[in-house]
């Protein structure tokens, strides 16, 4: 133990599992991740109390409450020699005894290379479940009192941060399934307009949020392009997003400018309380006049790439977001040729952590993009240039370009 740790007396025992138990919760359950949860429990106990350690879990099936199947090594660390002396029947059996009995298992074994191995398996419990067990061996001597209780909370300690993190998978897969299966592709555009989109979700270690797009058809060729993000994540952001996205739907319908729209749908959204705000760009593109009518609610700026490759940053006045009862949005118009590439997308696609918003947009507007691309090959080329894989929000991402009239099929 470090200098500053130790204490003398007859009250060492307890200072000493106190010292552990506090070593403990500083080692183990960094993350989600229940392979490195497994690996730090076995880093802990061979950095502070045996010469080997494994941690063993079942395969968690979220339909049942009991594991199943058959124990998977996890996490081995320590001297291999005396893992390989216990890697067969003996190692298993201690295991599963444990788990069998709820209860810490202490054994011995004899070997013809280390002599007498002493050995503690201890269960991976928590609210009910078992997860797996844990084995921790050392040679020559046996494991005293205060060493097995600190074995014990170790493992308390490991299968509390294993049911969390099943937890938050299971929660994560929820939301991400509802979230799929809300935010379906979006309506086509008439066929005068090249579209595509994409949807990335962050990481593992986040909940999905509520970004999504969608594309109206309206009278004399025009549509109405629609990218949003509620705030917030998990599956009360999914379910507002599904809410906007229906509202946008039927506020688009009555044909009203961008602007207008997005007064009808803050009004009709802060009426209802219970919602999230969202932010939301709106851009009506009209091929035939050659234009796009763009308004925004709280949301970032378009960006337009043209025939050389290079891009820029559309300036859009920037409302409220939506569901603040504010309802003030004013409409701007560009023109746009054939030879353009509208790209509109929400921030997980520029923003990174400590980043000013305007260097995340700058990086983007400062992309030469190789000229040619067709629009999905185009927002392929965006999305690996920007690394977006290292993103921690989710990404949602529409390009969009005015077909000449020649081209459009007939």
């Amino acid at each position: 133990m470090d200098g500053d740790d130790e204490v003398t007396g007859p009250e060492q025992g307890s200072a000493d599992r106190f010292v552990l138990a506090r070593r403990a919760v500083s080692a183990i359950g960094s993350t989600l991740d229940e392979r490195r949860t497994a690996a730090e429990c076995a880093r802990f106990l061979v950095d502070e109390l045996c010469e080997a350690a494994a941690v063993d879990l079942f395969a968690q099936d979220e339909a049942r409450p009991a594991p199943h199947g058959m124990l998977h090594p996890m996490a081995a660390v320590g001297r291999k020699e005396l893992l390989d002396s216990l890697r067969s029947a003996p190692r298993e059996d201690v295991m599963v005894r444990a788990l069998d009995t709820g209860h810490p298992i202490t054994t011995s074994f004899t070997t013809n290379d280390h002599g007498v191995l002493a050995a503690l398996s201890v269960p991976l419990t928590a609210w009910g479940k078992a997860y797996g067990a844990l084995l921790a061996i050392r040679a020559g001597r046996t494991f005293g009192d205060d060493e097995a209780a600190a074995v014990h909370y170790a493992a308390r300690l490991t299968a509390a941060h294993l049911h969390h993190a099943v937890e938050h998978h299971r929660l994560r897969t929820t939301a991400l399934n509802l979230q799929q299966v809300l935010l379906t592709e979006p309506s086509r555009p008439h066929p005068n307009i090249e579209m595509a989109t994409r949807y990335l979700p962050a990481g593992s270690g986040t909940l999905v949020g509520g970004d999504w797009f969608e594309a109206v058809r309206l009278h004399y060729g025009r549509t109405l392009l629609v990218i949003g993000d509620v705030m917030g994540h998990g599956l009360d952001a999914a379910v507002d997003m599904n809410a906007y996205r229906s509202m946008l739907r039927y506020v688009a319908s009555t044909d009203l400018p961008p602007h207008r729209i997005l007064r009808q749908m803050d009004t009709a959204m802060s009426e209802e309380h219970n919602r999230r705000p969202a932010t939301c760009l709106l851009a009506l593109l009209d091929p035939d006049r050659g234009t796009a009518a763009f308004a925004s609610a709280g949301h970032l700026p378009p960006a337009v790439f043209h025939r050389d490759g290079a891009g820029e940053l559309i300036p859009v006045p920037v409302g409220p977001p939506l569901g603040t009862g504010s309802a003030d949005y004013e409409m701007t118009t560009l023109t746009l040729t054939p030879d353009d590439t509208l790209v509109m997308f929400t921030d997980g696609l520029v923003e990174r952590r400590g980043e000013d918003i305007d260097v995340s947009l700058s990086r983007l507007a400062r992309l030469r993009l190789h000229p040619g691309q067709g629009v999905s090959r185009l927002l392929d080329d965006i999305v690996l240039r920007l690394h977006v894989q290292e993103a921690e929000d989710d990404v949602a991402a529409i390009t969009a370009r005015l077909r000449p009239r020649s081209s459009v099929p007939g």
